[in-house]
């Protein structure tokens, strides 16, 4: 099984200073697993264009880091490793859904400084742009603008969008996005560099205000974009191209932070258990797949969601970790916690896991706009079952 490896963002600088730091890297984390591994890839920093915090301490050092690893390798013969670095789609002006794909461009604060070297080093070394690719994300946020079978990838799709300035014909979402990154390096000069498919896939779960993320819809897009990928098909601008293509992910990540999605991209439960079964060679047909369970959530939850304790977390409270949580909670915005106070309307039960349901709801629904989750370090889950109890009433709000 072929396999990449990363390097860690914090450590891109030490690298681009230091060839000799590259070649300790190399020796310490690549040349013990060879031959017996088979490393392809080398990946090189993880969606850094993406962190505006280390804009100065790394951007322009992706590809001086990359040189010497580069070096690294020929000194020591290790001919078969390519060098990369993944980026996300808003590596381009207009982000993850620029249409027409024809017009993409990549933001003026890297285009020069970053993708320009970028390019030039991966069309010298014959390697490949890896882009991370999500049209789960484009399809939730445009408002049913796009099609949910063409984000599927569902290949007996009528949708149909052509775009303008090739007169290319497009049937599924994905192929757009990958011709945007093309006409972006095309801008640039490198248009012959290849794609390669660093992450994309469906979340099989999610909140309830997180439109299409069920089992189902998870199932048909990796089941789809494996048989697609499998006649290595290409795109419209670059037909019969072929591409690597990593699905995200293996398992569930039952206790990364953010939204419901973050932890439900897994093919795998985080017990082990399949959550559905897919054949990645894209040979077993469509039709030869057991049932899946109808999606319940292909549009969006209009009802009031509160935020509370989570079930797991007050069967086997952790008072400290409650304790912190609700703390946090009631540190922040205006009188979040005031109603649990002494005296205050939600002050019965004075329990830690009632404090805890109360303050988490009241924090997420002052914060939820500007990006709070409801999560808490896992202590938290949201629920359509209104807490409220007697004179104590949660604020809600409408999905």
């Amino acid at each position: 099984m072929a396999v990449s490896i990363m390097v860690p963002n914090q450590i891109i600088p030490d690298l681009a200073a230091s060839y000799a730091a590259a070649d300790r890297w190399v020796a310490a984390n690549l040349l013990p697993y060879l031959p017996r591994t088979r490393v392809k890839f080398l990946l090189v920093g993880n969606e850094v264009l993406s962190d505006g915090s280390i804009a100065a301490s790394t951007w322009t050092r992706i590809v001086p880091a990359m040189e010497n690893l580069h070096r690294s390798l020929r000194a020591r013969r290790v001919s078969r490793v390519k060098l990369g670095t993944t980026l996300a789609m808003d590596a381009l002006v207009t982000g993850a859904f620029p249409r027409p794909p024809s017009a993409a461009a990549f933001r003026p604060d890297i285009a020069e400084s970053v993708l320009r070297p970028l390019l030039r080093f991966l069309e010298g070394t014959n390697s490949y742009y890896f882009v991370d690719a999500y049209t789960y994300f484009v399809w939730a946020g445009s408002n049913g603008t796009v099609p949910l079978d063409y984000a599927l990838l569902q290949p007996a799709t009528r949708a149909r969008y052509v775009d303008p300035g090739t007169g290319l014909a497009y049937t599924n979402l994905l192929d757009e996005m990958l011709d945007a990154v093309g006409a972006a390096m095309s801008k640039l000069g490198h248009g012959g560099v290849r794609i390669a498919i660093a992450e994309t896939g469906w979340p099989n779960g999610g909140d309830y205000d997180q439109v299409g993320a069920n089992v189902r819809n998870a199932a048909v897009y990796n089941r789809n974009l494996a048989a697609r990928m499998a006649r290595n098909p290409g795109t419209p601008a670059r037909p019969g191209a072929r591409m690597p293509v990593f699905v995200f992910s293996l398992y569930n990540e039952d206790l990364k932070p953010g939204p419901g999605t973050e932890r439900h991209w897994g093919l795998y439960y985080a017990n082990g258990t399949a959550v559905y079964p897919v054949d990645l060679t894209g040979r077993r047909p469509l039709w030869a797949y057991p049932p899946l369970p109808a999606a319940d959530n292909d549009t969006p939850y209009k009802g009031p969601i509160w935020c509370v304790l989570a079930a797991h977390a007050g069967r086997k409270l952790n008072e400290t970790a409650v304790g912190d949580a609700l703390t946090y909670a009631c540190g922040q915005g205006n009188g979040t916690c005031g109603a649990i106070q002494p005296g205050g309307e939600c002050f019965q039960p004075n329990t830690g896991a009632a404090h805890a349901s109360y303050a988490f709801n009241s924090y997420w629904q002052q914060f939820r706009k500007t990006g709070a989750t409801c999560y808490f370090n896992n202590l938290a889950e949201q629920t359509i079952k209104d807490p409220s109890h007697g004179s104590c009433k949660f604020s809600s709000s409408l999905g």
